[in-house]
């Protein structure tokens, strides 16, 4: 992983210590951690302003595809092709639950805006809703014709966008898990959606794997 200057494009450092590819990142939100999950089955958590490795969170069985911290930044969740999602103490890199579920692989989590909530994406097809104080499962997602690659919170947490596979963004209601409508026109599988964060109105950016 490499850390660069925003401003001016100037790398800053590399992050050495993961065995295998690097498959996610995310900063935890007042940026001083970096999380990264590798194909090694390994999370790792990073101070953004240094480099140096803090922790190393392991307990997957299989590669990790997503990590995303939580709006407090006390907690990490981690998906993984073991199935499951795991929930860990961002600070001492303690285990706090798995999440299972999912009968293939989990490709993307995403806390809401509230942190109440998680949604993971998964290979079955399906997004599953999780509480993600308790890893209850609230409810599942499903309308997708392939595996969903990617998922995102609304910046108000009303809605969820799901990227697909099966080339389509899906926009659903994330209180009731109803699909609001799809968004087509992609030539390709859905790699990442993004919300914007403006509190006007609500806009949705998405990228196609190639």
């Amino acid at each position: 992983m490499k850390i660069w200057d925003s401003a001016t494009g100037k790398e800053q450092f590399a992050l050495k210590g993961h065995a295998d590819t690097v498959g996610s990142v995310a900063f935890s939100p007042d940026g001083q951690r970096l999380a990264s999950g590798s194909n090694d089955k390994t999370v790792k958590i990073w101070d953004s302003a240094t480099g140096k490795e803090l922790l190393a969170l392991k307990g997957h069985a299989h590669l990790v595809t997503s990590v995303a911290f939580s709006p407090d930044g006390q907690r990490l969740a981690s998906g993984s092709w073991d199935q499951t999602v795991k929930i860990w103490d961002s600070a001492t890199g303690k285990e706090l639950f798995a999440l299972r579920g999912h009968p293939s692989g989990v490709q993307s989590v995403a806390f809401s805006p509230d942190g109440q909530r998680l949604a993971s994406g998964s290979q079955d097809k399906t997004v599953k809703i999780w509480d993600s104080a308790t890893g209850k499962d609230l409810f599942a997602l499903k309308g997708h014709a392939n595996e969903v690659i990617t998922v995102a919170f609304s910046p108000d947490g009303q809605r969820l966008a799901s990227g697909s596979w099966d080339q389509t963004v899906k926009i659903w209601d994330s209180a009731t898990g109803k699909e609001q409508f799809a968004l087509k026109g992609h030539a390709g599988p859905l790699r990442s959606v993004a919300f914007s964060r403006t509190a006007s109105a609500w806009r949705l950016g998405a990228l196609t794997r190639r």
